[in-house]
């Protein structure tokens, strides 16, 4: 079995096929981070670093393990990561779980697509997810189904956290601690957070979960073999139109072939499309498994809005972890009175920036310089909090991954190109969204207020681009994850979600990835899975 790709996804499949006894060999582009020695949190240029070597975006950070993304045409700008853990390994660790309405949207609301499953088949899966890697949090959210206990406490809202969480009950809104992929105690033989901050820049504590830290070490004990550096060009099919494997260039250049009896690509909701388009043959002229002409359509990200509060209090927004303090769902279901349909997630975040994003504007305008700049800095430091609308994006083919005609990486691959354009609907709901965000901070006693209607560097999710169905017409890939062109092809990570949601996706896209192997073993074991 041949897996691409050692993120999310990636590394949960491994672990489960390794676990049912099959040698599993998986090509990574990127390379291992050590922990210990390369964790910028611990020097006092992580601000520098975060915006030159360790920036989200590819096409800023240019390291060698990146490919480049033409990203001209797109509202949303790409943010990820290339390397063993994927981009778990800059993430803030925000891990909700999908509603039942996520995946009934067309039963429920009149648009998209429903999924051809529901929230309850991928209930054990969640389950087991959450047993493997960890899960800090509060069980008994009344807005959401019940789960099993989290597996260590919720990470503390703080200063900030707490004043949004009064307001929130002052105007009758909903919200709950989240659920955070980060250790409070400690988990799995690994560390509790620190409260150290900047978590989007890894932790040294290895109490935020990525799939280096978590699945990997298990799948390669099992017998996985992991091959960093190993760029694939293309996925190999035989005169039937079959997976062989793949050829790749190892980390010397070298052109070389993997055979494997069945191939997995969980190379996120870029690169899946990328290689399914560029593995064109006899049997598939278009692209791998896209006689749909679906791969590379219906990108959806999570656009948002963003809103930030100043107060007098000194909230000290440096501590702790810095994505998550609490989240409202309050507006998360379809209201037409509102003027769209489907919703958004609020969360609260205590991502006041450092020193230095402070004084350039990170999150607020850049203050002045000169005579008032310590005055101002003063003023603003350490005394806000932001709440983040995540809208639910809805699928339009407009919206696509394709190839660029130029743009090429280091191995002469042509890069992928994405073209964007945020839905009115989207519009809509970033806007009402940010209205009530202001409310909330007005209710709070914010004295300075300021508004994003959409944040251009986003684009941490990348959803939709090889979706899942029962008809063959009009999707990619059968519930299972199997491509429905090619029998031994099966993808996982985003590019399956048939709807975007309004939630972050990483803890859906693992749970996938656990039942898709589960398929595959089945299979390989010739219990053949329905559909």
């Amino acid at each position: 079995m041949l897996v691409i790709g050692a993120g999310a996804a990636g590394g949960a499949l491994t672990w489960r096929l390794a676990q049912g006894g099959l040698r599993v060999v998986c090509l990574e582009q990127g390379g291992w981070i050590d922990w210990a020695h390369d964790a910028p949190t611990s020097g006092y240029d992580w601000e520098v670093i975060r915006e030159t070597s360790r920036h989200p975006n590819p096409n800023v950070r240019c390291h060698a393990w990146d490919y480049p993304v033409a990203d001209a045409d797109t509202e949303i700008k790409p943010m990820m990561w290339n390397g063993v853990g994927g981009s778990l390994v800059h993430w803030g660790a925000h891990f909700p779980r999908l509603r039942p309405s996520d995946f009934r949207v067309r039963t429920l609301d009149g648009v998209a697509d429903d999924w051809p499953l529901d929230y309850y088949e991928l209930e054990p899966y969640y389950d087991l997810n959450d047993r493997m890697v960890g899960v800090s949090g509060l069980a008994g959210d009344p807005g959401n189904p019940p789960r099993s206990p989290r597996q260590t406490p919720p990470v503390s809202p703080g200063r900030g956290g707490s004043i949004m969480a009064r307001a929130f009950d002052r105007l009758g809104w909903h919200w709950w601690l989240p659920d955070i992929a980060i250790n409070t105690e400690p988990y799995g033989g690994r560390g509790a957070c620190n409260n150290c901050g900047p978590c989007d820049l890894g932790c040294p504590q290895k109490a935020r979960v990525s799939t280096d830290v978590t699945y990997w070490p298990l799948a390669i004990g099992l017998g996985a073999e992991l091959r960093s550096e190993c760029r694939v060009a293309e996925v190999t099919v035989d005169e039937h139109g079959l997976a062989t494997g793949a050829t790749y260039f190892d980390r010397d250049g070298r052109l070389l072939h993997q055979r494997a009896a069945a191939v997995v690509v969980c190379a996120n909701g870029v690169g899946t499309p990328r290689l399914l388009l560029l593995s064109q043959s006899k049997h598939h002229p278009n692209g791998l498994a896209n006689s749909s002409g679906l791969v590379g359509k219906r990108l959806m990200h999570h656009p948002t809005g963003f809103v930030t509060g100043v107060f007098d209090e000194m909230l000290e927004d440096w501590k702790g972890n810095f994505s998550q303090a609490i989240v409202c769902q309050h507006f998360y279901e379809t209201d037409l009175a509102r003027g769209f349909v489907r919703g958004f997630q609020m969360q609260c975040i205590r991502a006041g920036g450092g020193p230095v994003g402070t004084a350039v504007g990170q999150y607020l305008a850049g203050l002045p310089w000169g005579e008032e700049h310590h005055h101002r800095f003063a003023e603003q430091f350490g005394r806000t909090v932001s709440l983040t609308v995540t809208s639910e994006d809805l699928p339009e083919e407009t919206n696509a991954v394709t190839l660029d005609a130029e743009l090429k990486d280091g191995n002469g691959i042509p890069a992928p190109r994405l073209h964007y354009r945020v839905g009115d609907n989207t519009k809509r709901m970033i806007a009402w969204g940010v209205d009530r965000a202001v409310e909330a901070f007005q209710e709070a006693g914010a004295k300075r207020i300021v508004t994003q209607q959409l944040v251009e560097s986003a684009g941490f999710h990348f959803l939709g681009t090889a979706r899942m169905g029962d008809d063959p017409a009009d999707s990619v890939l059968d519930r299972w994850g199997r491509a429905h062109d090619c029998a031994n092809l099966w993808v996982g990570g985003g590019s399956p979600f048939v709807t975007g949601a309004g939630l972050n996706p990483t803890s859906t896209i693992m749970a996938l990835a656990l039942r898709t192997a589960d398929a595959i073993l089945a299979t390989a074991k010739g219990r053949e899975v329905a559909g």
